[in-house]
């Protein structure tokens, strides 16, 4: 194994330690303000109510975050969670171009595609 693979794998472990720690604290951090200001609420099982319309969209959710709202906190930490997997796809993809493994990325790639069509465009419709 050449050094540049060995560095890839030590970024690719670090994205992943990192990215999962600031997910992590930052919804953690969310869900703290959430419950101090509504932990004492009472919940009504029996009504269902989806998320709020401004915590679909990127621009949604940063301005709640810019509020200080809890909700928004926690969903800014769940698109942390799900972007350290896209890098980490496409980190492992460049590897695998490294290591001149064309099967491999080619698989890689549809992964990395099916991903980022999932994150941006499922679901609209």
């Amino acid at each position: 194994m050449t050094l540049v693979m060995r560095r890839m794998e030590k970024l690719i472990g670090m994205v992943l330690l990192v990215g999962v720690l600031a997910s992590a604290v930052t919804v953690l951090a969310g869900g703290s303000i959430f419950l101090w200001r509504h932990g004492s609420d009472v919940v009504h099982y029996r009504i269902f109510r989806g998320e709020p319309s401004d915590l679909r969209s990127l621009a949604g959710i940063w301005d709640d975050m810019k509020r200080g709202s809890g909700r928004g906190l926690i969903q800014l930490g769940l698109i942390f969670l799900v972007a350290v997997q896209l890098i980490r796809v496409a980190l492992t993809g460049l590897l695998f171009l490294l290591s001149r493994d064309k099967s491999f990325v080619i698989i890689t790639a549809l992964v990395l595609g099916l991903l980022t069509y999932a994150l941006f465009f499922a679901g609209r419709g």
